[in-house]
């Protein structure tokens, strides 16, 4: 079991580790009770590219809302095509039209938050009560709410323990566009017309080449965050374990 105090001193070591090692530790120790969460952003296709070449056996999901763009759901299949794997969608409990019938129509534009949890959240919750570790592609540069993310963060969830994993949280801009174009990475189309980050595309609008990458969501708005990495509750409690696999 990864107790707090181990998981704070692997998570200093890691902090300074290649991605390519972060990810198979995240094999090695979380094994099938370990997958990635991703919505194609430019970090989540560097991460799902290093990903195949050193843990291929992680599996791959997504939240599909019912509102993403056409380029993003060409980019799934893309993605599936070229590197040969099946990427789980998770969906709402309701579909967009059931969604409208009971909260109103464009409930995006009223209560984003409410709309989010229905089709983001709530999805999610189902997906991590299934998973030890979660590994996600959020980076400290990509805005305020995520400065602070470390490699390795524990959580509660439904009463028991899960870790989060940040294994791109070092890098920055620059290095995951370098690594794009190196690479020759597949990546959504909607960048190239000033999309700095895309979501749903009620919520999503492009930006200027300088803004915050997150300053394209939700604009007009105080909100910043969908709520995927904002629901968890921290763990305090040093008696609180991570399941590893045996």
């Amino acid at each position: 079991m990864l107790t707090r105090e181990k998981l704070n001193a692997q998570s200093l070591a890691l902090e300074t580790a290649p991605l390519e090692d972060i990810l198979i530790w995240s094999w090695e120790t979380l094994g099938s009770r370990v997958a990635f969460g991703t919505a194609f952003g430019a970090s989540g296709m560097v991460l799902l590219d290093v990903m195949q070449k050193v843990a291929p056996q992680i599996p791959v999901f997504t939240i599909d809302t019912g509102f993403l763009f056409p380029e993003t759901l060409s980019l799934i299949d893309r993605v599936e095509a070229r590197y040969g794997i099946e990427i789980e969608r998770v969906y709402s409990r309701l579909s967009v039209e059931e969604q409208a019938r009971d909260y109103g129509d464009e409930l995006y534009k009223r209560d984003a938050d409410r709309c989010c949890w229905l089709r983001k959240v709530e999805p999610l919750q189902r997906k991590l009560s299934q998973l030890n570790g979660w590994i996600n592609s959020r980076r400290r540069d990509q805005g305020d709410t995520r400065s602070q993310i470390s490699i390795l963060e524990y959580y509660e969830t439904d009463g028991r323990a899960l870790l989060k994993l940040n294994p791109m949280a070092p890098w920055t801009r620059k290095q995951v566009w370098d690594y794009i174009v190196e690479h020759d990475v597949p990546y959504n189309p909607l960048m190239d017309q000033g999309f700095a980050t895309v979501g749903c595309w009620p919520c999503t609008k492009a930006v200027d080449a300088d803004a915050d990458e997150r300053a394209g969501r939700w604009a007009g708005s105080d909100k910043t965050e969908c709520g995927i990495h904002t629901f968890l509750q921290p763990i305090d409690a040093a008696v609180n374990t991570v399941p590893v696999e045996s």
